[in-house]
């Protein structure tokens, strides 16, 4: 931000949280520029209407407005209630902790929103359409909604409460002018997010192609292939053998414990739950769950040893223990595979069950049940193609180093990504606040 200038003169604003202000600018109640809950949708409303429904749910501060819900408006929640039009602005009046704000565009002014938001609404000669949109995304506006909620499990504000807190008004002239530089500026930075988003999102599919390749054509492109009699693994290496998972593992799989878990256990196994595992595989660093040690015994974990979520959106899902790890058990919803190693590495085996083949098998199984669950009878007869131990070993340590190298790229330009987005929340709170200066400027070339 260094290379913008700062107003000439500035003032107390009065507001403990804007600070100074340019002294020509003015702190006021939102109430005074800006109306709220204008719209709504009348009891008598026909049942039969068709609407799109936004909740809370469907709305961050981050990404605006993400999706829209179709209904019959009979059949809708007793909240679906609000309407909004193009330059509103809705911002959620309960869970504020969310940061549930966004912009409501052509996309989305016919829908209907839920009570539970506060359509703000410009008024007429006192504030720009789109100088309400970032006066209410700026961060410290949104982090002012937040601290006047009340209630600490389900912290909320009352809309005339929201519309009570002051904000920095400059004059009409200025407030477009800083319209333009912000939709200018944000849309440069969010065209060069979308671009290293594409990248993160082409390295993935790059990644799990590597690995598919791997585990089902090995690494020798000159070896004889036969035909797998598996449509998802299609050829392999003649010398590779298609075993099903059940026969690669030492015990049968077992399902989890059925306890809810505690966060007040000290020195106590974790208690892995199927929320615990992130979408790369790995285990959730915050909200961990122990179970006492006795009623974990049955279910422990050793190094090597898998686990298969097995239900809802997580279905399919997967986790390699590994010994430096803290001791864990596990929980119902989970199965455990303890693979039997002179048939399978474990490392083999995690790669092969993150393949695209894997996850063509868990789709096939769930299109055919009528809920999203994959039991330890259908992991059981997953497909694997198995090579020799020391082939798995060479194939192990290929993926390692061209996954790592991968991992890293995606991590760096995630960075980037994250900069970025600080960089325009930045951007967006000095300007409306008045610490910059974009009065006659045209959008910076950095």
């Amino acid at each position: 931000m260094s290379h913008y200038k700062p107003y000439p003169a500035f003032k107390d604003s009065g507001v403990e949280w804007i600070g100074k202000v340019p002294k020509d600018w003015d702190a006021k109640p939102l109430k005074f520029v800006a109306s709220y809950n204008d719209d709504s949708l009348p009891e008598s409303h026909s049942p039969n209407t068709p609407i799109r429904y936004v909740d809370i749910s469907a709305v961050s501060h981050d990404v605006g407005i993400s999706c829209a819900q179709p209904m019959m408006f009979g059949e809708a929640p007793s909240r679906a209630r609000r309407k909004a039009k193009v330059g509103d602005v809705v911002v959620s009046t309960v869970r504020t902790y969310l940061k549930a704000v966004a912009f409501v565009d052509d996309a989305h002014a016919d829908c209907v929103y839920s009570t539970g938001f506060a359509v703000l609404r410009s008024r007429c000669g006192k504030l720009a359409p789109g100088f309400l949109k970032w006066l209410a995304l700026n961060e410290l506006f949104v982090q002012a909604v937040e601290s006047h909620s009340e209630g600490l499990s389900y912290p909320a504000i009352n809309a005339p409460d929201l519309v009570n807190l002051k904000a920095a008004i400059p004059s009409m002239p200025e407030q477009i002018q800083i319209t333009d530089i912000l939709n200018r500026e944000t849309a440069r930075i969010d065209a060069l997010i979308a671009k290293k988003t594409r990248f993160i999102e082409l390295l993935k599919e790059k990644r799990q192609a590597l690995i598919t390749h791997a585990v089902t054509k090995g690494l020798d492109p000159n070896v004889k292939m036969k035909d797998s009699g598996v449509e998802w693994i299609g050829e392999m290496p003649e010398n590779w053998n298609v075993v099903r998972l059940k026969h690669l593992v030492s015990c049968s799989l077992q399902y989890g414990a059925n306890e809810s878990g505690s966060d007040d256990i000290i020195d106590a196994p974790r208690y892995i739950r199927i929320t615990d595992l992130n979408e790369d595989g790995e285990l959730r660093a915050d909200g961990i769950k122990r179970l006492d040690p006795e009623t974990a015994k049955p279910y422990m974990i050793s190094d090597g040893d898998i686990l298969f979520a097995r239900s809802g959106a997580t279905v399919g899902k997967t986790y390699l223990h590994r010994s430096e790890n803290d001791p864990a058990c596990f929980a119902g919803y989970l199965i455990k595979a303890r693979v039997a190693h002179h048939k399978i590495l474990p490392k083999f085996l995690i790669h092969s069950v993150r393949s695209h083949y894997y996850w063509a098998y868990i789709q096939q199984t769930t299109i055919q049940a009528t809920i999203e669950n994959v039991g330890a009878e259908r992991y059981g007869d997953f497909p694997v193609a198995v090579p020799q131990c020391e082939e798995q070993e060479q194939i192990i340590q290929y993926l390692s180093v061209k996954l790592t190298h991968m991992d890293r790229l995606s991590a760096k330009t995630q960075h980037s990504i994250d900069l970025l987005k600080e960089r325009r929340s930045a951007l967006i709170t000095a300007a409306v606040t008045g610490k910059i200066d974009l009065r006659n400027m045209n959008a910076v070339k950095e």
